[in-house]
């Protein structure tokens, strides 16, 4: 028997800072799933404008309407979290044009590390599959308020003026 849950499945990312398309991958899933964690991935190699505690406040703040969602910190291999949190299922966001091709590759290595976890591929809803929190740090100096809130959770615009003020 397999000790790893296919109820369980885990999201992990970066999450510099949550979007409205993290949000979305995160409302479904969780509808799928009978807990979703989401993994904020620490890596000191990348330059980040939120420290993980505040990702992770904002991240609980946005999805405080999701009673199944956990949200916890990880170093290292998103494959090797995945299975310490008793999951066999990964979640990945891509946005169709721009993150298939590395996705598949990260995928299919992932295979090679853990073949007992599969990857879920989601694409965001919409409006909302091309956003990533690389292109809200470039328009954010240059977009008011409303035309953030068209990307990011409200508590994510108003965390995100903060730091950039």
């Amino acid at each position: 028997m397999n000790a790893l849950s296919p109820r369980i499945a885990v999201y992990p990312g970066t999450f510099d800072p949550i979007t409205l398309g993290h949000l979305n991958v995160m409302e479904r899933v969780s509808r799928l799933f009978d807990r979703l964690i989401v993994g904020i991935g620490i890596n000191v190699e990348k330059q980040t404008l939120f420290e993980p505690e505040e990702r992770e406040a904002l991240i609980r703040t946005a999805t405080t309407h999701l009673e199944n969602v956990e949200i916890r910190t990880f170093f290292g291999l998103a494959v090797e979290f995945v299975r310490e949190c008793g999951s066999q299922v990964m979640v990945r966001g891509v946005r169709p044009i721009t993150d298939i091709p590395a996705e598949l590759t990260m995928m299919m290595a992932n295979r090679r590390l853990a073949p007992d976890v599969e990857t879920l591929f989601m694409v965001a809803d919409g409006e909302l599959a091309h956003v990533s929190s690389s292109l809200i740090k470039q328009i954010a100096p240059l977009a008011g308020d409303e035309e953030l809130a068209r990307f990011l959770p409200r508590n994510a615009v108003e965390a995100l003026r903060a730091k950039l003020s």
